[in-house]
Formats: structure tokens, sequence, C-alpha cells
């Protein structure tokens, strides 16, 4: 393996560590290198806080000089929240960068490899491009269109089942399989369901942590006639998050008074076919900063995000259960397709399991389009151990 895909990967590794906690700023790793030896690692902890190319640099110290800075990010150029990463890296007396991708974000772009450039530094970039890019999706969608990153997680039976014909749901999946469902929705800005899940489970989509603790998303509910119950969980519950319900003018003004006086946020949009427009919803949430949206709908939001061609990443559990029945429901409702042809397609497929049960992770692509989001999916168990 190239000595530079091996840096790359513990530069990588590292930038996982802060998943979950740098929003809306990427996920950044950074290693300085000399002689073959890793002198100096850091990442980006959290949004505010320094950079990961800083905090390698403040370990490797004076040694910093002359050594080679590994990254899988363009060192920005601009001054946010903390002063820019080029003029650092230019400082200590790096002698070459390697980077795995530019910045997508318009204020870097480039500038921070020419600011780089200028000042007698050598630059590298591409080394694991993909991998680095797959890593930061949620980043790579939400600063170059403005909207959220959409998953979407369900878990079904070996029949495709997600409930009985009574309705019953609880619990398909086992611990480990919610265990992770909990820490998904830890790393998500906001957390999506349909009235009629709502109204079928009452869900307090609250983060569950099994060390404790959690951050909880923004709740968001699609609720074209405002059905919401005032009594609901989510409302009731203390949360330090924010329940936001998106409804229609069709919504009754004395239900929405009512749900505001709980606390619930009211978000009116247009309307398509008699419910709310997700197109609509999409653009309001990220412009209040939702980066990455996790939606645990049932068969109808489901279709209708997938429809609309809205759907970035499926998660989808199967369990070793069969339940059968004509009137159990399924993961995607809706008029469904005429003809397998017409189907859409799971790309860069990636199977985990959690004790019995299968978690498939892929990206939707309808038949003579694309993947929502490029990239290759990430194999952990090919994955090269860090150089040391």
């Amino acid at each position: 393996m190239a000595v530079d895909d091996r840096f790359m990967w513990a530069a990588l590794d590292l930038a996982r560590r802060g998943r979950g906690k740098t929003s809306p700023n990427p996920m950044v790793g950074a290693v300085v290198v000399r002689d073959g030896q890793i002198i100096g690692t850091g990442y980006h902890r959290a949004a505010g806080e320094p950079h990961a190319e800083v905090m390698a640099l403040q370990k490797a110290g004076a040694a910093a000089r002359g050594a080679v800075l590994y990254v899988n990010l363009e060192p920005c150029f601009h001054q946010g929240r903390t002063g820019p990463c080029t003029e650092a890296v230019i400082g200590a007396g790096i002698s070459k960068v390697v980077a795995a991708m530019k910045d997508p974000n318009p204020l870097v772009s480039g500038k921070g490899f020419q600011r780089l450039k200028e000042a007698g530094v050598k630059v590298k970039v591409g080394v694991l491009e993909e991998k680095a890019r797959r890593l930061n999706e949620v980043f790579v969608k939400h600063i170059t269109t403005g909207r959220p990153f959409v998953i979407v997680k369900s878990a079904v039976t070996a029949d495709g089942k997600t409930a009985t014909r009574t309705g019953r749901s609880r619990w398909i999946t086992g611990e480990k399989a919610r265990a992770f469902v909990h820490r998904l929705r830890n790393n998500s800005d906001a957390i999506a369901v349909g009235i009629d899940t709502v109204l079928l489970d009452d869900p307090r989509l609250t983060s569950r942590l099994e060390e404790g603790g959690g951050k909880d998303p923004l709740r968001v509910v699609v609720d074209s006639r405002a059905r919401l119950p005032i009594d609901a969980r989510m409302i009731k519950m203390p949360s330090r998050a924010a329940t936001l319900l998106a409804a229609t003018a069709a919504a009754p003004p004395e239900k929405r008074r009512a749900l505001e006086e709980k606390g619930v946020e009211i978000l009116l949009l247009p309307e398509r076919q008699g419910r709310v427009d997700l197109d609509a919803l999409i653009d309001k949430l990220g412009e209040r900063g939702v980066c990455q949206l996790l939606v645990e709908g049932g068969g109808t939001l489901n279709y209708s995000l997938l429809e609309a061609g809205l759907i970035d990443k499926l998660m989808l559990f199967i369990a070793p259960l069969i339940v059968g029945g004509r009137e159990s429901p399924t993961s995607f409702g809706g008029s469904g397709v005429a003809a397998l042809e017409q189907a859409w397609h799971l790309e860069d497929l990636e199977i985990k399991q959690y004790d019995g049960d299968l978690l498939m992770i892929g990206y939707p692509r309808r038949a003579g389009g694309s993947a929502a989001a490029a990239g290759t999916g990430e194999n952990a168990a090919t994955r090269p151990a860090p150089p040391q």
C-alpha cells in the first residue's frame, strides 16, 4: 500500500471521532509525519473549537518544520470562528500538504491550496478522495445546495413488513440495532416522521445512548392538517429539542393555536396533491441549518420522499422475523411502479450485522438516473491499520 494512503487512512480515522459533533462544519482529521513517523495528530471536535490541522501542529511542535501534513480536507483559507488553517500550516514550516479533496465550501474551494503554494508549500490532492467525500457527504450536500442530507431509516421483517396487521412494531429489531438508531439520531440535526407514525406509535423521537446522555434532534412532524395530539409524548416529555409541525393552510387555526400554546412551532407550507410540499420543507430545514435529516416515517412519507427524489441514503434493518398479512404495512407505500424497469436501485451497498439483524445501507437511484450521493462505500474489514 502506498505511503500516502496509509497516512490518509489515519487522518480519516481521526476525522470520524468528530461524528455528530461538528455540524455544520465537516469532519476533519490531520496527522503530521516526519521521517515516516507520526509526530502530531488532531481532529475537529466541535464547531467553534480548533481545527484538526492546528491541533496536530501544536502536538508536533518545532518538529513540524520540514514535515508533511496529511489532512482529509483542504485547509481553510477564510476567517471564521477560528483563524485560517493555511496560516498555521505556513507558520509551522510544513514542507508539503497531502489532502484527500478540495473543500466544496465556496469560501475555500481551492483558495487554501493556492495560498499554500504561493508560500512555497508543496500540495498533493486526491489521495483517497472518494473515501473522504463519502465521509463528509452530509457537509458536501449542505454546503453546495443549502439543503440537508436526507437519510431514511426503516426496520422490516424478513418478509418486508414494518408492523403486524394490527399495527404493532415493537420491537422488530434487537437491542444492538436500536442502540445504533439512537446513535444515528444523536448524530442528526433533525428527525422527521409522518403524522400516521405519531398516531400509531406516539414516539418520543429522542436520543437515548447506552452510555447516557445524547443530543435530541429537532423533531419534525409532517402533518398537513395538524392532527398531532396535544398530549403526544414528544410534546409532554422534557427535551432541549424543539418540535416543529409542518402543515398546510388546511390545518384548522384553532388547533394550530392549541399546539403553539404547548410549545410546538408551526411551519405552514404550500401543499402538493393535498399534502405538505416536501420540496419546500427540505428547503426550509436547510435554511434553519439542518445538515443531516433523519427520516423515520411510515410508508406514505417514505414513498413520497423517494418519488420526489429527495432521499440521499437508505438504511434498512432486516430482522429474522416473518409476520405475514396482506394488510401489514411496508417501508414504502404509495402507488409503486408498474414494471421492474422503473424501480429504484440501491447503489454502493454496504451490509452490517447487529446480532440477528442485518443493516443494508445504499444510495437510491432510479433507472436512467444517478445515485444521490457520489463515492464508494467503506468496508471496515478492508481498511488497513493506521501506521504507528
